[in-house]
């Protein structure tokens, strides 16, 4: 059996959805484009962006999906970071 954990979440956790929502925010960035700019080209609201950007609350496959679209990028790529993980 494997125990998944609930709350409090393990840090790599949090440090892993930090990198991702800072890859989202570089990549929005690098494309010239605000945050208005890719809540319409994602087709969500702005407050979902920033959200997802400042990591603030866990952010669901679904604005994933509609995010990695409004900025013309796999989720793979979008969700590429690498966190240091404690050995288990």
């Amino acid at each position: 059996m494997v125990h998944v954990p609930t709350d409090p979440r393990p840090d790599w956790v949090l440090a892993s959805r930090q990198a991702i929502g800072h890859r989202i925010a570089t990549l929005r960035t690098a494309r010239g484009m605000s945050v208005d700019d890719l809540a319409e080209a994602a087709g969500v609201d702005r407050k979902s962006v920033m959200r997802a950007e400042g990591a603030s609350v866990s952010t669901g496959l679904d604005l994933l999906l509609m995010l990695a679209d409004g900025l013309g990028v796999s989720v793979a790529h979008m969700v590429d970071v690498e966190v240091p993980r404690p050995p288990t």
